[in-house]
């Protein structure tokens, strides 16, 4: 990826994350984080990865928002990114966060059913 469109993601990551911070606050939504822009080479798309904090129907809900916004969003980027032509955007959740939390739980059951076999074996002996 070349230096300019790296530069441009992060600047519209950036002022996407200003942008849903402002205009996103419902409390029927959830907590909203752009994880990570991905600019094609032309600069002409950019797919944002977005993470919300909430259950599955909350992140359905705030990925169904995101979507219904678009145009608008992608308005508000145009005045505050000036490039030739305004990215489209499409936005996909970031599940990112809650496989990590899923793995750590799986792994803490696995110590945990350690020590419990470890605590048997000892009191066999």
């Amino acid at each position: 990826m070349s230096v300019r469109v790296e530069r441009v993601a992060s600047t519209l990551k950036e002022e996407l994350s200003t942008f849903f911070q402002r205009e996103f606050l419902m409390e029927e939504y959830g907590l909203m984080t752009v994880t990570e822009v991905r600019m094609s080479p032309d600069l002409r798309h950019a797919k944002v990865f977005v993470s919300v904090f909430g259950d599955g129907e909350r992140k359905q809900k705030t990925l169904a928002l995101l979507e219904s916004q678009t145009g608008r969003i992608r308005s508000a980027m145009g005045r505050a990114v000036r490039l030739r032509f305004t990215p489209e955007l499409a936005f996909e959740l970031d599940e990112t966060i809650d496989r990590a939390m899923n793995l750590e739980r799986i792994l803490q059951q696995i110590h945990e059913e350690e020590k419990q076999r470890h605590r048997n074996a000892e009191g066999k002996e």
